[in-house]
């Protein structure tokens, strides 16, 4: 067992240096992986390295594999998003193209991470998200614990299948803090190579989203993980190791040259 802890400024080292653990001898799986992301600016934006996700989507492509945004997608549709107008319209385009998404894969037949914050909550507050925050902008000094979004949802997702795939990501909480918004999010597992980096950056482009509505910055982004999967040989990953390492100024394998 291999406990991880992580904490970079930019989302593309941060990942990378979780990978670079995962490939280390006789280590596989990160149990668990914790990675926090600091880096972020005025607008929200997280700083990523394009040259180490240039090449992951290259080697996502090779392996048909979906693309970094892609992944990122399904926690938050970013192209949806226009801050200038309400967030109501934000909800109304995603319930208007969601047949189309849940029919655009068989991956989606449980559902998808974005539907799933928008539905779920109680009788006339199903939206969980809005639920969330409505309530913090509501009035001062509301209590931060009930800014959370409850993804696995056990009567539909407690499963005896060998292989189910959703919902990997099963929480968030959202707590202002007095330098901002701090995202966690926690999941059961997670593919290192398939989904970490668009997961990552799926939950900063939420994170952006919540602070942009309830007025802060957002100022960290962490995601707890129970087991971290390396899914991928090391042929496969070699190129983007390569460009990790030469960002990190590291060996492949994570030692200092």
């Amino acid at each position: 067992m291999t406990s991880v802890y992580i904490e970079e400024p930019d989302l593309s080292i941060a990942w990378g240096r979780a990978l670079q653990r995962s490939r280390q001898p006789v280590i596989r799986d990160l149990v668990p992986l914790t990675v926090s992301i600091t880096g972020f600016s005025a607008q929200g934006v997280v700083s990523e390295n394009t040259a180490i996700r240039a090449q992951l989507d290259l080697t996502l492509k090779s392996l048909g594999k979906q693309s970094v945004h892609s992944v990122a997608n399904t926690i938050f549709p970013r192209a949806l998003w226009n801050q200038t107008r309400p967030r109501s319209e934000l909800y109304s385009r995603y319930h208007a193209i969601l047949p189309q998404l849940r029919s655009a894969s068989s991956k989606n037949r449980h559902g998808l991470y974005f539907e799933r914050m928008l539905s779920g909550g109680p009788v006339g507050a199903e939206n969980q998200l809005e639920f969330a925050i409505a309530a913090y902008t509501a009035r001062p000094g509301v209590r931060r614990s009930m800014l959370q979004v409850s993804v696995f949802q056990p009567t539909r997702d407690h499963s005896t299948a060998a292989m189910r795939g959703f919902p990997c990501l099963q929480h968030l909480t959202f707590a202002p803090a007095p330098e901002g918004l701090c995202v966690n999010a926690f999941y059961a597992t997670q593919y290192l190579v398939e989904r970490a980096y668009g997961n990552y950056l799926g939950i900063c482009r939420l994170g952006q989203f919540v602070a942009h509505e309830i007025r802060v910055p957002l100022a960290r982004v962490t995601c707890f993980t129970g087991i971290a999967e390396f899914d991928a040989t090391k042929a496969a990953i070699s190129d983007v190791s390569k460009v990790i390492a030469a960002a990190l100024g590291d060996g492949e394998d994570g030692q200092k040259a």
